[in-house]
Protein backbone atom coordinates (compact mmCIF):
# COMPACT_ATOMS: atom_id res chain seq x y z
CA UNK A 1 0.00 0.00 0.00
CA UNK A 2 1.24 3.73 -0.93
CA UNK A 3 0.84 5.63 1.45
CA UNK A 4 -0.67 9.39 1.70
CA UNK A 5 1.52 11.78 2.27
CA UNK A 6 0.90 15.54 3.11
CA UNK A 7 3.47 18.48 2.72
CA UNK A 8 3.97 20.40 6.12
CA UNK A 9 5.90 23.72 6.25
CA UNK A 10 8.80 23.96 8.86
CA UNK A 11 10.56 26.97 10.26
CA UNK A 12 13.83 26.85 12.50
CA UNK A 13 15.44 30.18 12.82
CA UNK A 14 15.65 31.66 9.41
CA UNK A 15 15.32 28.88 7.26
CA UNK A 16 11.65 27.42 6.37
CA UNK A 17 11.76 23.68 4.90
CA UNK A 18 8.72 21.82 3.53
CA UNK A 19 8.83 17.72 4.17
CA UNK A 20 6.00 15.23 3.26
CA UNK A 21 4.29 13.15 6.40
CA UNK A 22 2.11 10.30 6.20
CA UNK A 23 -1.48 10.84 7.16
CA UNK A 24 -1.23 9.59 11.00
CA UNK A 25 -4.64 7.77 10.19
CA UNK A 26 -3.76 5.38 7.31
CA UNK A 27 -0.38 5.07 8.40
CA UNK A 28 -2.16 3.09 11.79
CA UNK A 29 -4.39 1.12 9.29
CA UNK A 30 -0.88 0.10 7.35
CA UNK A 31 0.57 -1.16 10.52
CA UNK A 32 -2.79 -2.97 11.85
CA UNK A 33 -2.38 -4.89 8.27
CA UNK A 34 1.68 -5.92 8.39
CA UNK A 35 1.12 -6.98 11.66
CA UNK A 36 -1.56 -9.45 10.72
CA UNK A 37 0.91 -10.41 7.79
CA UNK A 38 3.91 -10.31 10.04
CA UNK A 39 3.58 -10.31 13.83
CA UNK A 40 7.25 -9.02 14.53
CA UNK A 41 6.72 -5.84 12.07
CA UNK A 42 8.19 -2.78 13.75
CA UNK A 43 5.37 -0.26 15.14
CA UNK A 44 6.02 2.90 12.50
CA UNK A 45 8.10 5.01 14.67
CA UNK A 46 9.72 6.73 11.92
CA UNK A 47 5.89 8.67 10.87
CA UNK A 48 6.32 11.39 12.73
CA UNK A 49 9.04 14.53 13.50
CA UNK A 50 9.99 13.46 16.74
CA UNK A 51 11.61 16.45 19.38
CA UNK A 52 14.93 15.44 19.40
CA UNK A 53 14.70 16.26 15.04
CA UNK A 54 13.17 19.27 15.70
CA UNK A 55 16.00 20.28 18.61
CA UNK A 56 18.56 18.57 15.81
CA UNK A 57 16.70 21.13 13.11
CA UNK A 58 17.32 23.89 15.23
CA UNK A 59 20.59 23.23 16.21
CA UNK A 60 21.80 23.00 12.49
CA UNK A 61 20.09 26.22 11.66
CA UNK A 62 22.53 28.50 13.89
CA UNK A 63 25.44 26.36 13.45
CA UNK A 64 25.70 26.18 9.71
CA UNK A 65 29.38 26.23 9.92
CA UNK A 66 29.34 22.92 10.89
CA UNK A 67 27.84 21.40 8.00
CA UNK A 68 29.06 23.83 5.18
CA UNK A 69 30.69 21.67 1.89
CA UNK A 70 30.93 18.97 4.34
CA UNK A 71 29.86 14.96 3.41
CA UNK A 72 27.04 14.10 5.96
CA UNK A 73 25.20 10.70 6.68
CA UNK A 74 22.33 10.74 8.99
CA UNK A 75 21.36 7.20 10.12
CA UNK A 76 17.79 5.70 11.41
CA UNK A 77 16.66 9.89 9.82
CA UNK A 78 13.08 8.36 9.64
CA UNK A 79 10.96 11.17 7.86
CA UNK A 80 14.80 12.84 7.37
CA UNK A 81 14.15 16.46 8.69
CA UNK A 82 17.60 17.11 10.14
CA UNK A 83 19.15 15.85 6.45
CA UNK A 84 16.72 17.65 4.54
CA UNK A 85 17.43 20.96 6.53
CA UNK A 86 21.16 20.08 6.25
CA UNK A 87 20.93 19.88 1.96
CA UNK A 88 20.89 23.79 2.21
CA UNK A 89 24.46 23.49 3.53
CA UNK A 90 26.29 20.55 2.65
CA UNK A 91 28.26 19.52 -0.19
CA UNK A 92 26.46 15.76 -0.43
CA UNK A 93 24.01 14.33 1.69
CA UNK A 94 23.13 10.68 2.50
CA UNK A 95 19.70 10.02 4.25
CA UNK A 96 19.31 6.63 5.41
CA UNK A 97 16.67 5.03 7.89
CA UNK A 98 16.45 0.52 7.81
CA UNK A 99 12.66 1.45 7.23
CA UNK A 100 11.68 0.97 3.14
CA UNK A 101 8.59 2.97 3.73
CA UNK A 102 10.34 5.41 5.50
CA UNK A 103 12.82 5.84 2.71
CA UNK A 104 10.15 6.04 0.14
CA UNK A 105 8.36 9.02 2.26
CA UNK A 106 11.72 10.93 2.20
CA UNK A 107 12.34 10.74 -1.00
CA UNK A 108 8.89 12.35 -2.04
CA UNK A 109 10.19 14.92 0.20
CA UNK A 110 13.93 15.53 -2.12
CA UNK A 111 11.38 15.10 -5.05
CA UNK A 112 9.39 18.04 -4.01
CA UNK A 113 11.83 20.14 -2.55
CA UNK A 114 14.22 19.30 -6.32
CA UNK A 115 16.93 18.87 -4.55
CA UNK A 116 20.03 17.29 -6.23
CA UNK A 117 23.09 17.16 -2.86
CA UNK A 118 20.71 14.82 -1.31
CA UNK A 119 20.24 10.55 -1.65
CA UNK A 120 17.94 8.33 0.53
CA UNK A 121 18.92 4.24 0.85
CA UNK A 122 17.96 1.69 3.46
CA UNK A 123 20.43 1.40 5.64
CA UNK A 124 20.72 -1.02 9.11
CA UNK A 125 23.33 -0.11 11.45
CA UNK A 126 24.25 -3.46 12.60
CA UNK A 127 25.48 -3.62 9.05
CA UNK A 128 27.69 -0.78 7.93
CA UNK A 129 29.50 -1.23 4.56
CA UNK A 130 33.10 -0.59 6.12
CA UNK A 131 33.99 2.06 3.38
CA UNK A 132 30.65 4.25 4.14
CA UNK A 133 32.53 7.56 5.42
CA UNK A 134 30.98 11.51 6.73
CA UNK A 135 32.78 14.41 7.59
CA UNK A 136 29.60 14.60 9.79
CA UNK A 137 27.59 12.36 11.05
CA UNK A 138 23.72 13.18 12.05
CA UNK A 139 22.06 10.81 14.93
CA UNK A 140 18.40 11.63 16.42
CA UNK A 141 16.20 10.18 19.12
CA UNK A 142 18.37 6.77 18.41
CA UNK A 143 19.07 5.79 21.90
CA UNK A 144 15.30 4.81 23.25
CA UNK A 145 16.10 0.91 23.23
CA UNK A 146 18.45 -0.08 25.52
CA UNK A 147 19.26 -3.41 23.95
CA UNK A 148 20.27 -1.25 21.11
CA UNK A 149 22.72 0.78 22.95
CA UNK A 150 25.70 -1.45 22.93
CA UNK A 151 25.55 -1.92 19.13
CA UNK A 152 24.98 1.72 19.11
CA UNK A 153 28.09 2.52 21.03
CA UNK A 154 29.96 0.53 18.12
CA UNK A 155 28.94 2.60 15.62
CA UNK A 156 29.73 5.42 17.06
CA UNK A 157 33.41 5.03 17.98
CA UNK A 158 33.53 3.34 14.24
CA UNK A 159 32.67 6.63 12.91
CA UNK A 160 34.29 8.56 15.68
CA UNK A 161 37.84 6.62 14.78
CA UNK A 162 37.53 7.53 11.79
CA UNK A 163 37.73 11.42 12.46
CA UNK A 164 33.82 11.85 11.60
CA UNK A 165 32.17 14.97 13.57
CA UNK A 166 28.88 13.02 15.17
CA UNK A 167 26.11 15.62 15.91
CA UNK A 168 23.59 13.65 18.63
CA UNK A 169 19.50 14.95 19.73
CA UNK A 170 18.46 13.50 22.20
CA UNK A 171 15.31 14.07 24.70
CA UNK A 172 16.18 13.28 28.31
CA UNK A 173 15.31 9.64 29.22
CA UNK A 174 16.62 8.52 32.74
CA UNK A 175 17.11 5.37 31.17
CA UNK A 176 19.33 6.68 28.43
CA UNK A 177 21.78 8.64 31.65
CA UNK A 178 24.46 5.42 31.04
CA UNK A 179 24.36 5.69 27.00
CA UNK A 180 24.80 9.79 26.93
CA UNK A 181 27.56 9.20 30.22
CA UNK A 182 30.10 6.78 28.01
CA UNK A 183 29.75 9.26 25.24
CA UNK A 184 30.57 12.42 27.54
CA UNK A 185 34.54 12.03 26.79
CA UNK A 186 33.98 13.05 23.15
CA UNK A 187 31.89 16.10 24.02
CA UNK A 188 33.02 19.34 22.17
CA UNK A 189 29.75 21.00 22.53
CA UNK A 190 26.81 20.40 24.63
CA UNK A 191 23.48 22.51 24.08
CA UNK A 192 19.92 22.44 26.08
CA UNK A 193 16.75 22.89 23.98
CA UNK A 194 13.28 22.95 24.71
CA UNK A 195 11.00 21.80 21.79
CA UNK A 196 7.74 24.36 22.44
CA UNK A 197 4.35 24.08 20.41
CA UNK A 198 3.76 20.52 21.98
CA UNK A 199 2.50 19.52 25.88
CA UNK A 200 4.11 19.26 27.56
CA UNK A 201 7.18 20.85 26.10
CA UNK A 202 10.14 18.15 25.52
CA UNK A 203 13.62 18.96 26.66
CA UNK A 204 16.29 17.63 24.71
CA UNK A 205 20.04 17.89 24.71
CA UNK A 206 22.31 18.41 21.55
CA UNK A 207 25.86 16.76 21.98
CA UNK A 208 28.60 17.51 19.43
CA UNK A 209 31.48 14.27 19.64
CA UNK A 210 34.92 14.44 18.17
CA UNK A 211 37.94 12.49 19.26
CA UNK A 212 41.20 13.80 19.36
CA UNK A 213 43.82 12.33 17.46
Amino acid sequence: MQLNTVVQNFRFGNYEIQAHVPDILQLQQWYVQEKEKNPATALPYWGQVWPAAHALCCFIATQTELFQNKKVLELAAGLGLPSLLCSRFAKDVYCSDVEAEAVAVTERSINHLGLQNIRCGILNWNNIAPDLNADVLLLSDINYEPASFETLCNVINRFLNAGTTIVLSTPQRLMAKPFIERLLPFCVLQQEHAVTGISPPVLCTIMVLQKVF
